[in-house]
């Protein structure tokens, strides 16, 4: 049929405005990018713990963080569970209408999993200590108008049973070898078994729901939503009671789902001392805005550290440590490199409280300390909390301070990484008063661990507890990881994440 002639003038019309828009609206995005407007997210982490961690007989090397099918950080079994959950927590908006899970970050795995059950069928083995956790709550898919399996052919499906061949979950469904051939199989992907390395396991469901996220949780704006997230619904966990945000760089990991793979992300955590404050959040940064140049200035980066065993966390190289003034203490190659088996490099770790460092440089950074510190030990505080070294310091009461911030003049303990990046370890980072003072006496203890079984996995372990005050930056798009002191509550004000902007001790 023939087309008018106003008719096609029309048309080309509408063609050249169509365009005009969709050029101006891309240049638009490209301008907000740059900027790190549009392709940025600041979410609040609130930092939950009950009570003082205690490590060795009844803590793991890490808490709740590793891989799928092993355990790399190289645990024996002879930790049981630590005695109380710890970690950095971020509010999930999953499902329609959404349900709100408060999950734990973790740097050190890509699953993120929340527990799952209809009618509160979660269980949770080994966890008698948690029966009564506020923050426990739990999905209930059958609630949700958009809760789906995700398919057996999925690459997330294929991801999380770790395998090479893209048939192997849809041939565990049960698919017909016909349907196989044709891709044409849509069976739901098989249950899954996940493991970290402190021991933990969840077993469950890849589930597909829509994810909200919200920047600024005390005004919620509504910033990004994924209409099929990909999550683990668990049902069933062993020393695992809540749930877990991935931010490894894997395909099924937070950041990579939200878009932001590419470029990285920041965190600043809090002091201790905020440990379940409801009025601040420790700033989490992903996207543009995490890596941007104009904020370089003061940063110190070393380069990642590729491992061959388990290429999707995040490993840096130690050279050396030092004790205030004395001399640096070199440690083994194993800190800085890998073996032929993919075993070494220090892995930087969100979701393992202390930092972990391996015989005789455990020993040694003992022995330093011991020489250099003139306080009384407190050998009932060692034997109590299986911390090796704890010094009897005195407190005066009549000053504000409390015993986290009173000066105690221990010494300082600087980290040197690969690429002359030397980062001292912030007031409180490092000892930590284990109590209220008693007689004018406050009671503080190293928080480092010795490395179990150092010789699988990763030699060493950064952890949470020493990056304190410090902005960390994941620059995945230049494979580095930045450094800078900084007070996190005064960033947090900044980012509008306390409930009273005036808000900063």
């Amino acid at each position: 049929m023939a087309i008018p002639f106003t008719n096609l003038i029309t048309f080309f019309f509408l063609l050249v405005i169509t365009k005009f828009l969709n050029s101006t609206t891309n240049t638009a995005l490209a301008s907000r990018q740059r900027q790190g407007t549009t392709y940025s997210l600041v979410l609040g982490l609130r930092h939950s713990r009950d009570t003082l961690p205690i490590p060795r007989a009844l803590s793991g090397a890490n808490d709740h963080s590793s891989s799928t099918t092993t355990a790399p950080k190289g645990q024996s079994e002879a930790f049981a569970m630590r005695a109380v959950q710890d970690g950095y927590l971020i509010p999930l908006y999953l499902g329609t209408p959404p349900q709100v899970i408060q999950v734990y970050m973790d740097t050190g795995s890509d699953l993120t999993w929340v527990p799952c059950g209809n009618n509160l069928s979660f269980d949770c083995l080994d966890c008698d200590d948690y029966r009564n956790n506020k923050l426990a709550a739990i999905f209930a898919p059958s609630h949700s108008l958009s809760a789906l399996r995700d398919l057996c052919s999925s690459s997330f499906c294929i991801d999380i049973h770790s395998s090479d061949n893209y048939i192997d979950p849809c041939t565990m469904a049960g698919c017909s070898l016909s349907t196989l051939i044709k891709f044409s199989c849509s069976r739901p992907c098989p249950s899954f078994a996940y493991t970290y390395g402190a021991g933990g396991v969840v077993t469950g469901m890849l589930t597909r729901d829509t994810l909200r996220v919200y920047e600024n949780i005390f005004s919620p704006n509504l910033s990004r939503e994924i209409s099929n997230f990909s999550f683990g619904c668990v049902g069933s966990t062993y020393r695992e009671p809540i749930g877990i945000a991935g931010f490894g760089r894997g395909v099924l990991s937070l950041p990579s789902q939200l878009g932001f793979l590419h470029k990285g992300f920041s965190h600043c955590f809090l002091s201790f001392k905020f440990s379940n404050n409801p009025n601040i959040s420790s700033p989490l940064v992903i996207g543009d805005f995490a890596i941007s140049s104009d904020h370089e200035e003061n940063l110190q980066f070393t380069p990642m550290l590729k491992s061959p065993m388990y290429p999707n966390y995040y490993y840096i190289g130690l050279e050396a440590i030092t004790v205030g003034n004395s001399s640096e203490t070199q440690v083994p190659m194993s800190m800085k490199e890998f073996d032929s088996h993919g075993n070494g490099g220090m892995l930087i770790d969100s979701g393992t409280t202390y930092t972990h460092l391996p015989e005789p440089i455990y020993s040694q950074l003992l022995s330093t300390l011991h020489s250099e510190i003139s306080y009384p030990r407190s050998p009932e505080t060692e034997m109590r909390t299986g911390f090796d070294l704890c010094y009897k310091i005195p407190f005066t009461s009549d000053n504000n301070s409390s015993p986290v911030d009173y000066p105690d003049f221990l010494p300082s303990i600087t980290f040197h990484f690969l690429n002359n990046v030397s980062l001292v370890l912030s007031q409180g980072s490092h000892f930590y008063a284990m109590g209220a003072p008693r007689n004018s006496t406050v009671v503080k203890c190293l928080l480092f661990q010795s490395m179990d079984d150092g010789d699988y996995g990763p030699a060493g372990v950064f952890g949470s507890f020493q990056q304190q005050n410090v902005k960390v930056v994941y620059d995945l798009e230049k494979e580095r990881i930045g450094f800078q002191h900084m007070d996190c509550a005064s960033s947090a004000a900044s980012h509008g994440l306390t409930r009273n902007p005036n808000f900063v001790n």
